[in-house]
């Protein structure tokens, strides 16, 4: 007698269509009560043994409490449907990318079911996109997108396990940023509705797209001298406020005018700081191609600025902590990505050790040169070497 909620196996008969003949079919079906009702699972075998042990599987699995009615069901879809919903109802400012990254995940896996999408499946997907030329960063990001799918299905109760998802190592560090007669060149070949934006990026580094070109007059405070960005408005959600530099209030000013122009002409008020004929600009890639193009530095990016930004901070001297709030840098560790030291910087800092190496080779005296004392001062406030604070140096 067989034990109560022990399941058991059959072979399911069916009536062929053509002939009217009931038949059997040559796989094993396996039965189980969960919950009071009774469930049915295909073992894909004909092997009654190998069966048996499928059955026993699926019962560990129940007892456990880890066993999911509807794993089996779930496909694909129905997990890039969740983490869709879930990026609109957060409204996520990366749902476009992330967008971007489901419609390639669906070129592969539609029609999957969540179960089969294996480890090996996965490589699979990694190598269909490296064939299609894909950089690895950007397979990353859809694997990312693959592996969020996978944790809220879990939490939505649809799978029973996650694959492993083992990340490509990325090899595309930028060093790109812009010397003062690159921007100008780029500048001039842009159209006139675009440059000021342009101009506020190469100042502050600010996203372009995202921070700079969603900017309404509310938001710049001539008075007091801010430009600024509200809570929820930046990648971290946090505000930020940038003072109004005279080359920034300079090109602020400009543009105000420009507005008021607007404004008298179309007889419509222009909230937009940065507009398109009195509409906020929303695109602006084939001509900010173009235009660096005919630079002669195709290769540049608007988010380059941002690099540019962060260099020309620390070439000031402004303390980090004050440069990171002012860019928008919550930890150090990403404003040191951006702080990019180029020929330029390195040329300066050899200057400045060999400034310390001659004071360091003048005989010891306690007499001071006012020419080494000149020179001692410029080392302390370049480079913050205190250490010679109490030291004396000699007239040669």
């Amino acid at each position: 007698m067989r034990e109560r909620g022990s399941g058991s196996l059959f072979r399911e008969k069916y009536r062929d269509k053509k002939t009217g003949q009931l038949k059997v079919c040559r796989t094993w079906t396996m039965k189980l009560w969960v919950g009071g009702k009774s469930l049915k699972r295909a073992s894909e075998t004909t092997s009654r043994a190998v069966a048996n042990k499928q059955l026993e599987q699926w019962k560990a699995h129940v007892r456990q409490g880890i066993y999911v009615p509807d794993a089996d069901q779930t496909r694909f879809e129905d997990l890039a449907t969740l983490l869709l919903n879930e990026y609109r109802a957060n409204d996520r400012k990366s749902l476009d990318r992330v967008e971007d990254a489901v419609d390639h995940l669906k070129d592969f896996f539609t029609g999957c079911r969540a179960s089969a999408i294996s480890t090996d499946r996965t490589l699979a997907y990694v190598r269909h996109r490296q064939d299609e030329t894909a950089a690895n960063a950007t397979i990353n990001r859809e694997l990312a997108a693959l592996k969020r799918m996978f944790r809220l299905g879990e939490k939505a109760g649809k799978i029973v396990r996650r694959p492993y998802i083992d990340m490509l190592q990325e090899h595309n560090a930028r060093t790109g940023f812009f010397e003062r007669s690159e921007f100008d060149a780029v500048l001039a070949h842009l159209p006139a509705d675009l440059r000021a934006g342009f101009e506020v990026a190469y100042i502050t580094g600010w996203r372009v797209k995202s921070e700079i070109l969603t900017r309404q007059w509310v938001h710049v405070d001539f008075r007091s001298g801010w430009l600024r960005l509200e809570p929820g408005e930046t990648k971290n959600d946090e505000g930020r406020q940038f003072p109004l530099t005279p080359d920034l209030r300079a090109v602020l000013e400009r543009q105000r005018e420009r507005t008021i122009a607007g404004e008298q002409t179309t007889g419509a008020i222009i909230p937009c700081v940065f507009h398109r004929s009195g509409m906020r600009i929303k695109s602006f890639r084939r001509a900010w191609v173009t235009a660096c193009t005919k630079a002669g530095i195709p290769e540049r990016i608007p988010h380059d600025f941002r690099r540019t930004a962060v260099r020309n901070l620390e070439r000031a001297g402004v303390p980090r902590s004050t440069a990171m709030k002012m860019v928008g840098h919550r930890t150090e560790s990403i404003y040191r990505r951006y702080a990019i030291v180029d020929e330029a910087m390195l040329k300066e800092g050899a200057a400045k050790l060999q400034i310390l190496h001659d004071i360091q080779q003048e005989p010891a005296t306690n007499v001071v040169s006012l020419a080494g004392a000149k020179r001692l001062r410029r080392l302390r406030s370049s480079s913050g070497l205190r250490a010679w604070q109490d030291r004396t140096w000699v007239k040669r």
